[in-house]
């Protein structure tokens, strides 16, 4: 399959074209498209990078908390019943806000509510703040400014603040952990009150620095603002200042099969990611490490997932080209499960296997991200799309709770099975994905497409325009 482009470039070796043609409007004679995205980078990359990494910071401590006593496997479920169920009013509550407004005062309470996780003292006191964790945590996935070709180095960035919390939350647990009796509080009360207040104290910074819709950034000048204003609404439609999203475009949006194939894809991956994620410290813990050990031990696993995914996401963006950097990684982690399952003797081999599970887990998630949202045109069919796949998807974080058992020990073998179960329904979907996409490209191709829609029916149309192709 040929590698497919937005559109030609033009001399100054950057697109002037989008997925409906030419750009109404040229970009300002002081800068280039590129000086101009880089800035936007730097404004943006550092403010979305840290929000994720915090959320999901906070949101699998409770990994951490348990090597220092803390047993919590219903808490592990809870935070993901309103996580899945608010993930697409979030997205819509976000449209109507600003980014500013909503990420930020989200982020200042999921911050407040993990310090109170810290101090509860009783189980339905843990239930409780979970329950709120995950509702206040809904939906912090903010959209991008980017095209589609040069979106995957951006997105992987930000996705992958994921492995810099994994290993940043190891290297502090191990820490915090050492402050077990201070005031009478168990090491990880500590890390639930110290994680939570950091991620407070950056929110409060972040509502008055946090960059919101193009049009309302201050950094950028009049003629900037009206440049990515109309990039961005010739790949996705109006934007969320100006067109608001509605339930009604929600259950529209949900009529379309590859919706739910996106949602699949991303869901059965997040049972090995999350499995991961909550119980590294518990499998590391079983090739004979102390407390303060398995802490140190869990970070170059998710430090090689991040150096991985971001060499992957490099090599994407350059070659255009989505499915092949999806499907390779699946492969590493399929082996890699294959080898955890058969090898229980060599704690040095399953420990470097744990490398390649992250590798491909981590490494995958955020391509499979990156190609089904960003093949999603016009404003409200990516917006829906988007909250589906990351709400659908985390349905697998609730299956993830219940599948690395303490009484399957020290072999897991019915949590890797599990595993490999659910990576393989992500490989069919992401495949099936592929071929659909394909098809309706050559499609589209054979037949006419000028059929006469306005510029606005065009962009509301989105990915269904007869004019767009898919991003292989």
């Amino acid at each position: 399959m040929a590698f497919e482009d937005v559109g030609p470039d033009n001399e100054k070796g950057e697109s002037n074209t989008s997925d409906y043609g030419e750009l109404s409007v040229e970009c300002p004679p002081h800068t280039t498209e590129r000086r101009l995205m880089t800035r936007v980078d730097w404004h943006l990359l550092p403010f979305v990078t840290v929000l994720y990494l915090l959320a999901f910071l906070d949101r699998v401590n409770i990994a951490n908390a348990r090597t220092f006593n803390l047993e919590t496997d219903l808490a592990l479920t809870i935070f993901f019943v309103p996580y899945i169920i608010f993930e697409i009013p979030s997205n819509i509550l976000l449209k109507r806000f600003s980014p500013r407004t909503w990420l930020s005062g989200c982020m200042f309470f999921f911050g407040l509510v993990s310090i109170f996780q810290g101090l509860v003292q009783n189980y339905g006191g843990l239930l409780a703040t979970r329950f709120f964790l995950g509702l206040f945590e809904a939906g912090m996935f903010p959209g991008m400014w980017y095209k589609r070709h040069e979106a995957q180095k951006r997105y992987s960035l930000f996705f992958s603040s994921t492995s810099l919390a994994g290993a940043f939350g190891g290297l502090l647990a191990s820490a915090i952990g050492k402050l077990d009796g201070v005031r009478n509080y168990s090491g990880w009360r500590w890390i639930f009150i110290i994680e939570g207040l950091l991620t407070a104290i950056v929110a409060i910074v972040f509502f008055f620095t946090f960059p919101a819709f193009p049009e309302e950034s201050k950094w950028l000048t009049e003629e900037e603002q009206t440049y990515i204003k109309a990039r961005l609404k010739a790949e996705q439609g109006n934007n969320g200042a100006e067109r608001k999203l509605t339930f009604r475009d929600a259950l529209t949006v949900m009529k379309d099969y590859r919706i739910w194939l996106g949602g699949f894809m991303y869901f059965g991956l997040i049972v090995p990611a999350y499995s991961y994620a909550f119980f590294a410290p518990t499998i590391i813990k079983t090739y004979n490490y102390g407390a303060i050990q398995t802490q140190l031990h869990s970070v170059p696993p998710w430090a090689a997932s991040f150096v991985f995914s971001l060499l992957v996401a490099a090599v994407s963006d350059w070659t255009r080209h989505r499915a092949f950097f999806a499907i390779a990684p699946l492969a590493i982690l399929i082996a890699a499960i294959g080898v955890l399952l058969s090898i229980h003797t060599n704690t040095t081999v399953e420990y470097a296997v744990l490398h390649l599970f992250t590798i491909g887990t981590y490494g995958v998630l955020p391509i499979i991200v990156c190609w089904f949202q960003m093949n999603l045109g016009g404003h409200a069919r990516r917006a829906v799309g988007s909250a589906w796949q990351v709400g659908f998807g985390n349905l697998g974080g609730i299956i993830a709770t219940y599948i690395f058992l303490d009484s399957d020990a020290p072999y897991f073998t019915k949590g890797y099975a599990v595993c490999l179960g659910f990576v393989i329904i992500s490989a069919l979907a992401s495949t099936l994905y592929l071929i659909s996409i394909y098809v309706e490209n050559r499609r589209r191709a054979k037949t006419a497409t000028n059929i006469g829609l306005s510029e606005y029916e065009e962009t509301e149309l989105g990915d269904l325009s007869p004019n767009y192709k898919y991003m292989y």
